[in-house]
């Protein structure tokens, strides 16, 4: 199969899954985090080269406090026991989003994974915890006016290569392929920049119970999309005819 360099997941139904089982929404969330390093695993061993998941959303702090309090607790313990599974499977982990909302020992963690990862050549993990890309790109464009008004940017050479420079996902390039677990088909403020030439991929399947297999079938599913990026497809005898039209077109001037 044709292996998407990036995968971008949106990880949802952590809660109902609980619910469905006679448990507290906190048990899924618990067991979606496990499952990270499962499908973590399976990226790499499909020959995934980036994957992206949406962890806690600038929205998510609208939830019950007591939910958000377990979050990011449950955030925390994992980027701190990811520092040994990041280099065992020699996983880079970076994490995107403003972190400057989240307690300074949570931030001291995120500081420590990037860079006692930052040099592993294995999968590149990045983990969107407080992300919301409309925060992401008012941020962007706030950099770029003080770049602006400093001296340091010449607004004249804003293209979208620039733009995207200044962006959380600035070393990583577009996702190829989003999935979204659970059910819902929508992209709650994930990457809206970054996707807009993404391949999309909605399962039922809630993220506890998302694995390797659960991760083929969505490959499969890509294989079978012609990514055109605003241009046309076109077989190898639709070109030959077209190259004898354009042949034909000179013969008559």
């Amino acid at each position: 199969m044709n292996i998407p360099e990036h995968v971008a997941i949106i990880l949802d139904g952590n809660g109902r899954w609980a619910k469905s089982k006679g448990m507290p929404r906190n048990y899924g969330h618990t067991m979606g985090a496990r499952n990270v390093e499962t499908v973590c695993q399976a990226a790499e061993e499909l020959g995934i080269k980036y994957l992206t998941l949406y962890a806690f959303s600038t929205e998510n702090w609208n939830r019950p406090q007591a939910e958000v309090d377990a979050l990011m607790k449950l955030l925390e313990s994992y980027l701190k026991n990811c520092v040994k599974t990041a280099d065992k499977n020699h996983m880079r982990v970076r994490v995107i989003g403003e972190i400057s909302r989240l307690s300074e020992t949570f931030q001291e963690k995120i500081r420590q994974l990037e860079e006692s990862s930052a040099k592993n050549t294995g999968l590149n993990l990045t983990i969107a915890i407080n992300y919301g890309s409309r925060d992401e790109m008012l941020r962007a464009m706030k950099h770029m006016f003080a770049d602006c008004a400093s001296g340091k940017l010449n607004a004249q050479a804003i293209d979208e290569a620039c733009f995207s420079s200044y962006l959380d996902t600035r070393d990583i390039p577009d996702p190829d392929l989003l999935i979204r677990t659970s059910g819902e088909q929508r992209l709650s403020n994930y990457l809206l920049w970054q996707l807009a030439y993404s391949e999309f991929y909605f399962t039922d399947v809630p993220w506890p119970d998302f694995h390797k297999k659960e991760l083929e079938e969505a490959i499969a599913a890509y294989n079978k999309r012609e990514r055109r990026f605003g241009g046309i497809v076109t077989t190898p005898e639709e070109e030959a005819f077209a190259s004898q039209d354009r042949e034909s077109e000179v013969s008559h001037v």
